[in-house]
């Protein structure tokens, strides 16, 4: 039985590995190749695709269970994998309404893909296996942000501009990434429950599937409304106001790195020819960050000499550092360049080897928050995990598409200025919640 969990969780993740080494991809270069398109028909932005794609998956995340509840986790993942490669392949041939409707439609999948992830792992652990299980598909995960980039900074390096063959070319690559990871669901093995129910249901007519979906239906639409009960009672505790600042930051800083940063870069006209393909190389950097963060960080808690406070510190002094590098290396007007690249001049001259610790210091700061956030909430609503994560995910969400919704038209500096206040209020109102959880014993409601 081991082996079989253990095989399905190492699918899980290649097919995740798969799927977001074209996702993730996508979302670091998306505003540069829009803003190369020699197209005088497309009007699309990069940065409100982003924006649509966080505010659909935040509020999607409270229809997703029933959905995965009904169709099963695994079809759920691999429609869910359609829709990713749909939206990457959009970029061969780009079209306004493609581009926004395909952004809608990634929303939701994006919602029903990670809802069936958590339940299909949990499905594939055991209390002994949790922790292994879980690590082994992150860092599979985390890896996606290694291969894409690299094919990025490879193919654009050296050019100033981005041809027409080099982009259907990258994303015509990207979607076959993303089918096969695609595909890998359809290689994962049901647990023998469901086999054995499959097999008596055999000999049943199509009437009785009907009411058997039927009777799923049901009940998912009733565990739904019991965890928006839930989740309307937790939003109403100190300790979800307390920590909603650092959910916030987290949005925030997603958006920053996730999309923005990479467009600073290759818009930075000091960088000339280097400049887009350096891009890749970025991506590359907050990729190791965030596979070093999160293997330090997870080595780091199970010594209890090291609390959660220290590490959100840490995070936080990390990103403050890479702000500020960013603020000194990069132009102000980096983000909000659109036909040309950038006409102001930075209060140092860009710096590569500034770039790319700035890159990695982003990753590491971003799993520093994270963590710690689950880590948090995992123990203080252990009872009320499902609906605890749900507020995390929702609050981060919509913070990343209003970041992406003003990338667009904000100069970098009051970005970053934002950024800071944030996260400091955050990093405050979270130790607060991390000094009442140790002096009460009691789980926090």
């Amino acid at each position: 039985m081991a082996d079989w969990r253990t095989f399905n969780v190492v699918i899980l993740g290649v097919g995740f590995l798969f799927i977001f080494t074209a996702f993730t991809t996508c979302g670091n270069i998306e505003q540069t190749v829009v803003k190369s398109l020699q197209n005088d028909t497309f009007t699309g932005s990069g940065y409100h695709s982003l924006g649509i794609i966080y505010g659909v998956f935040s509020f999607s995340n409270l229809v997703a269970p029933a959905v995965v509840a009904i169709l099963g986790p695994k079809m759920t993942m691999f429609v869910s994998g359609l829709l990713y490669s749909g939206y990457v392949a959009v970029f061969i041939e780009p079209s306004t309404w493609s581009f926004y409707l395909t952004s809608v439609l990634i929303g939701v999948g994006a919602a029903l893909l990670w809802t069936a992830q958590g339940l299909f792992l949990v499905e594939n652990s055991e209390a002994a296996t949790i922790n292994r299980n879980t690590g082994m598909f992150w860092a599979l995960l985390q890896c996606s942000m290694l291969f894409g980039n690299l094919y990025i900074y490879l193919d654009w390096n050296g050019r100033t501009e981005i041809p027409d063959s080099s982009r259907k070319n990258i994303f015509l690559s990207m979607v076959v990434a993303s089918v096969v990871g695609t595909l890998c669901f359809l290689v994962l093995r049901s647990s023998p429950p469901q086999e054995e129910v499959l097999s008596e249901e055999e000999g049943v007519s199509l009437l009785s599937s009907h009411l058997v979906y039927r009777h799923r239906a049901t009940t998912a639409l009733q565990e739904i409304k019991a965890d928006i009960q839930t989740i309307l009672q937790l939003v109403k505790t100190k300790t979800i106001l307390l920590l909603s600042p650092s959910m916030a930051y987290s949005g925030l800083e997603l958006s920053f790195y996730s999309g923005v940063y990479g467009t600073c870069i290759g818009a930075t006209a000091q960088f000339g020819e280097a400049a887009k393909g350096l891009i890749g190389i970025s991506g590359i950097m907050v990729g190791v960050g965030e596979i070093v963060g999160g293997g330090l960080f997870g080595l780091m808690c199970k010594n209890n000499r090291f609390r959660r406070t220290s590490v959100v510190f840490l995070g936080m002094v990390v990103h403050f550092v890479a702000f500020y590098l960013i603020f000194l290396n990069i132009p102000d007007d980096a983000p909000v360049v659109f036909h040309t690249v950038t006409q102001k001049s930075p209060f140092l001259t860009p710096s590569v080897p500034i770039v790319l610790l700035c890159s990695f210091l982003l990753g590491l700061g971003d799993s520093c928050f994270n963590t710690q956030l689950y880590s948090i909430l995992g123990c203080v609503y252990m009872e009320h995990s499902t609906p605890a994560f749900a507020i995390f995910k929702f609050i981060q969400s919509v913070f990343a598409a209003l970041a992406f919704f003003y990338s667009g038209d904000m100069m970098l500096t009051w970005q970053l200025l934002l950024m800071v206040i944030l996260g400091f209020g955050g990093t405050l109102c979270f130790f607060m919640v991390e000094r009442m959880y140790n002096f009460t014993a009691e789980p926090l409601e």
